[in-house]
C-alpha cells in the first residue's frame, strides 16, 4: 500500500508542475522550481514502480489513485 501512496503523490506532483512550467515559459522565466518538482515526481513514480511486487499495469493506475483517495477520506 505504501507504493500506492508513492505513485499517487508522484502523479499529483507531476500534474501540478506541468502548468507551472508552462507559466514560466510564457513569462520568459527559467522553470527551475517547476522542473525540479517534475523530476522529483518522475523519481517518485519510478520508485513506486520498482518497489511494487509485479509492477503496475497502466490500466491499474486509476484504480490505485481512487483507492488511495478513498483510504485518505475514510
Amino acid at each position: 500500500m505504501f507504493t500506492d501512496y508513492l505513485l499517487t503523490i508522484g502523479l499529483v506532483l507531476g500534474l501540478f508542475s506541468i502548468p507551472a512550467m508552462l507559466s514560466a515559459y510564457a513569462d520568459r522565466r527559467p522553470p527551475r522550481t517547476s522542473m525540479a518538482a517534475f523530476i522529483l515526481s518522475v523519481a517518485i513514480i519510478a520508485i513506486a514502480f520498482a518497489r511494487h511486487p509485479g509492477g503496475y499495469a497502466v490500466a491499474d493506475v486509476p484504480n490505485v489513485v481512487v483507492a488511495v483517495i478513498a483510504d485518505i477520506i475514510n
